[in-house]
C-alpha cells in the first residue's frame, strides 16, 4: 500500500512542555489508521498539527511527497485534506446548508454550481436527517446532528485525506452506530483515507486497518489492528479485558 501521509520525528511544544516527542506515523491509500491514548497524550495535537494549526518544532509532515510543514492551514483543502476537529465546531448561527457551503469556499478546483450541490446530495445521502435540516440554523440541531454537520462539511471538498477527531465523543450509542457506518461507507465507497482519533477503541479497532497508540506524546504501542485488540495491554487499558473478535 502506498503511502499517502506521513509524520516523520515530528516534536511540538507548548511552552516548556514537550507534547509530541519524535511522532513516527503512516497512513496508506484507500487507508483508515486510528489513533488512540488517554486524555492528554498527544492525540488532538496530532491532528492539529498535520493541519497546520499546530506550528510544530521539528519533524516533517509529508502529503503526496509534499512537505505540509511549510503550507498554511487554508490550503490543505484544495490539496486533499480536510479536518473535522473535535467538538464539532459548526457555525451556529448559519444554517445546516450554509455550513455545507463554506466547506468549499475560497478553494480552487473544489465543487462549484451544479456539481456542489451533486457533492450536497452526496453528503445527504450518508445523512438524510441533514437535508430535512437544510434551513435550520446550525445551533438548533441536536448533538448527534451536528457532528453529522461537522462530518459532511469536512466532506463537501471532496477529500482524499479525512482527519476525524473524536466523532463518538458525547453521542448516544445509536448515533455512534450511525457515525462508523458513515465513516465504512466513504471509506469503502469512495477510497477516502481516514486517520481517526477515537476514546472508544473498540469502535475505532473494528474499522482501522492500523493502529497507533500514545503514552505522554509517544507512540507506545502499533500494529495492525486485529494484532492490537489481541495485545493483552490494549486489552486491559482501553477493550475493558475482553477479547474482540476481528
Amino acid at each position: 500500500m502506498a503511502t499517502l501521509l506521513a509524520t516523520k520525528n515530528l516534536v511540538v511544544n507548548y511552552g516548556a512542555v514537550q507534547a509530541l516527542k519524535g511522532i513516527d506515523i503512516e497512513l496508506g491509500e484507500h487507508d483508515i489508521v486510528t489513533v488512540l491514548g488517554a486524555n492528554g497524550a498527544g492525540k488532538t495535537t496530532l491532528l492539529k498539527s498535520i493541519s497546520r494549526i499546530q506550528t510544530i518544532k521539528s519533524g516533517s509532515i509529508e502529503f503526496k511527497g509534499k512537505d505540509l510543514a511549510t503550507v498554511p492551514a487554508f490550503q490543505l483543502a484544495a490539496l486533499g485534506v480536510s479536518h473535522v476537529p473535535e467538538g464539532r465546531r459548526i457555525f451556529a448561527t448559519l444554517t445546516t446548508e450554509e455550513n455545507l457551503n463554506l466547506g468549499a469556499y475560497g478553494v480552487r478546483n473544489l465543487p462549484a454550481g451544479k456539481e456542489l450541490q451533486k457533492t450536497k446530495e452526496w453528503i445527504f445521502s450518508l445523512f438524510p436527517i441533514l437535508k430535512e435540516r437544510r434551513k435550520q440554523l446550525a445551533g438548533t440541531l441536536s448533538g448527534g446532528e451536528q457532528q453529522m454537520l461537522a462530518i459532511g462539511r469536512g466532506l463537501i471538498s471532496k477529500p482524499s485525506v479525512l482527519l476525524l477527531d473524536e466523532p463518538s465523543l458525547g453521542l448516544a450509542p445509536i448515533i455512534v452506530q450511525e457515525i462508523f457506518r458513515v465513516i465504512r461507507q466513504i471509506h469503502e465507497e469512495e477510497g477516502v483515507s481516514i486517520l481517526l482519533v477515537e476514546q472508544n477503541a473498540r469502535k475505532a479497532l473494528s474499522v482501522a486497518r492500523y493502529g497507533y497508540i500514545l503514552e505522554l506524546g509517544k507512540v507506545a504501542i502499533e500494529g495492525e489492528a486485529c494484532n492490537l485488540k489481541d495485545d493483552e495491554r490494549v486489552r486491559a487499558a482501553y477493550l475493558g479485558g475482553s477479547k474482540v473478535s476481528c
